[in-house]
């Protein structure tokens, strides 16, 4: 009850929750990018499994602390660097997600159509296990960032509860997106190469500010809206072209000019007939 009156510590829980949200794009973009080759269905219950492990194994390292901060403690160095368990995992997990990339833009890019989409399909335990090992990575940066900011476990796990809830809301309309727009595909494997070069940059502790991360990828996407927008309109408007010139073209109605000896009253009248050369005989 003593915390619920604090105010640091709701000041804590908003700002970790904020950043726990910022931190759920990289998993929101990694888990649509991973399902995408796997049948709706499938890809739904991929993404809610995901969401469920990666919360859970927030939670399991929130209560396991003790050991989560000897992670961080050196175990061996190379060349007067020294490298801990977290760095090591870092750089796995950001060498996994380059390869990732890498070979979706291979078979995005030389794919030879339909047969080689279906051909490539990837089964749903290897999407599941590679879903767990990017979960595991995430899970331990979002971990260590919260034992800095926040004093009492029940704001680090409300904090985490409340994020995954919202990445759970964003994680399917995000991947419906991106499955309807394919271009926006190429975008998210692009940001799989950024987030990979950021998290083997913290295993080498060379820290990327990751608002330049996020600076980047917001401006790349809001082009890439912008574009869909406007091949949203240029798809409007070419049925209407189509139908204005497959109208049949209304040819002019030629009047007749009056006679140069008749008056205004005569030009809508039919030229007289003369009389016909039998009535001139009978005559």
């Amino acid at each position: 009850m003593e915390l619920l009156l604090d105010p640091s510590v709701w000041a804590a829980l908003v700002t970790l929750t904020a950043l726990e949200i910022v931190l759920g794009i990289d998993n929101i973009v990694v888990l649509s990018i991973l399902t995408q080759r796997l049948p709706p269905e499938q890809a739904r219950q991929a993404r809610a499994i995901g969401l469920t492990l990666a919360l859970v194994l927030r939670i399991a390292m929130l209560f396991a602390i003790s050991w989560i901060i000897h992670l961080t403690y050196p175990v061996f160095s190379v060349i007067g660097r020294e490298f801990s368990w977290r760095d090591l995992i870092m750089i796995g997990g950001g060498l996994f997600l380059l390869v990732k990339a890498t070979q979706e833009i291979h078979a995005s890019v030389e794919g030879d159509g339909h047969a080689s989409n279906s051909a490539a399909k990837a089964s749903y335990g290897a999407v599941i296990a590679q879903i767990a090992l990017m979960d595991a990575v995430f899970s331990l940066d979002s971990i260590i960032m919260a034992v800095g900011l926040a004093q009492h476990i029940e704001v680090m796990v409300a904090a985490v509860c409340i994020a995954i809830a919202v990445m759970f809301l964003a994680a399917n309309p995000v991947a419906e997106f991106i499955k309807r727009h394919p271009t926006t595909k190429m975008l998210g494997l692009a940001f799989l190469f950024l987030i990979g070069v950021a998290l083997i940059a913290d295993g080498f502790e060379v820290h990327i500010p990751r608002g330049y991360i996020y600076f980047a990828m917001g401006f790349a996407a809001v082009i890439e809206a912008f574009n869909i927008w406007a091949k949203a309109r240029r798809e409007r408007a070419a049925p209407q072209a189509a139908r204005t010139e497959s109208k049949p073209a209304t040819r002019p109605v030629s009047v007749a000019a009056p006679s140069a000896g008749g008056g205004a009253s005569d030009a809508g009248r039919p030229p007289r007939r003369g009389k016909s050369p039998q009535k001139q005989r009978r005559r």
